[in-house]
């Protein structure tokens, strides 16, 4: 007999259309996509919109290419799916000992190990899809990427600061944006990556806060474990470095004011986070979490009126 839905994950969005209007079929999957908690693929797609916003500065372009921006939030979405969906599949026994994530479909057996892998298929095919838009070298620079999806699942296992192998690959598009506008990288892009890495991390470390009791209990390595009492200072250095990269990538795609006025705004949000954050507070650290959305948004923003002035 098929087991009840579960209700929605304690960070999924209330009322989300997917625990609401999808067939209760579909729902399962849809979770297992984790569509129902969408700033996870914002954060994928980001440093795509800035990478290809930070290339049209360079090139002298009034704004991002709109088919690009689009394949991107197209494959963001595909791409944060699939590998939330992997990700499921390597760490079902280990969902199962954490109190926020013993509900997802897996462990709790609303969908099986052989149907979670075809819907992996499923969505891997719609990003390659995707990828396959864009020009050679941009094809071979997110394939590149597989290699780090695959091998973060296990990092918690043993290495305390698995969220440096997340950046690696939650930052991608950083390189990304740029490979699909010039055919090649240099070190602008290497910089906003850099940058885009430094961010990951330190928005992870706050998002981990949610499970530090748990994951203590469970073995399970983070790096708000391992900054401990000193997560403040840990994040403030994370955050600190992500302004620094990005500032020195401004400067060699001579970018104009509006983006450093955009990029002092981002440096203002980010300081705030480091000064809201409490270690016994998970349901703060989820929206400052969150938050990162607007910061990145008002970012993109302000390069693309950089391009336009």
């Amino acid at each position: 007999m098929q087991r009840p839905a579960a209700p929605s994950l304690p960070d999924a969005v209330r009322g989300h259309w997917a625990d609401r209007l999808a067939p209760a079929g579909l729902r399962p999957y849809l979770r297992l996509a984790r569509i129902e908690r969408p700033i996870g693929w914002w954060l994928l797609l980001l440093p795509c919109w800035w990478s290809a916003a930070l290339a049209a500065i360079h090139a002298g372009q009034p704004w991002p290419d709109p088919l690009h921006c689009l394949l991107f939030l197209i494959g963001a979405v595909a791409m944060r799916g699939a590998g939330c969906t992997y990700n499921d599949i390597v760490d079902r026994d280990l969902d199962t000992r954490v109190e926020r994530t013993r509900q997802r479909p897996i462990p709790s057996g609303q969908v099986t190990v052989k149907a979670a892998l075809a819907f992996l298929a499923l969505q891997g095919l719609v990003g390659l899809l995707v990828l396959l838009q864009f020009n050679g070298f941009a094809v071979a620079t997110g394939f590149a990427s597989l290699g780090v999806v695959a091998l973060y699942p296990f990092m918690k296992r043993f290495f305390w600061m698995p969220q440096i192998v997340l950046g690696f690959a939650f930052a991608w598009g950083a390189l990304m944006g740029w490979a699909a506008a010039f055919g090649s990288l240099d070190g602008t892009a290497v910089l906003l990556y850099l940058g885009s890495i430094s961010w990951v991390v330190g928005y992870d470390t706050i998002y981990a806060l949610q499970d530090i009791e748990d994951d203590e209990i469970a073995g399970i390595k983070s790096s708000a474990r391992f900054f401990g009492e000193r997560v403040k200072l840990g994040v403030g250095i994370c955050y600190g470095l992500t302004l620094a990269f990005m500032g020195a990538a401004f400067v060699l795609a001579g970018a104009g004011p509006a983006s450093f006025a955009g990029l002092g705004l981002f440096a203002l949000h980010l300081g705030w986070q480091v000064a809201r954050i409490d270690r016994s507070d998970g349901a703060g650290a989820l929206r400052l979490f969150r938050s990162n959305r607007d910061a990145g948004l008002v970012l993109f923003a302000a390069m693309t009126l950089d391009g336009l002035l």
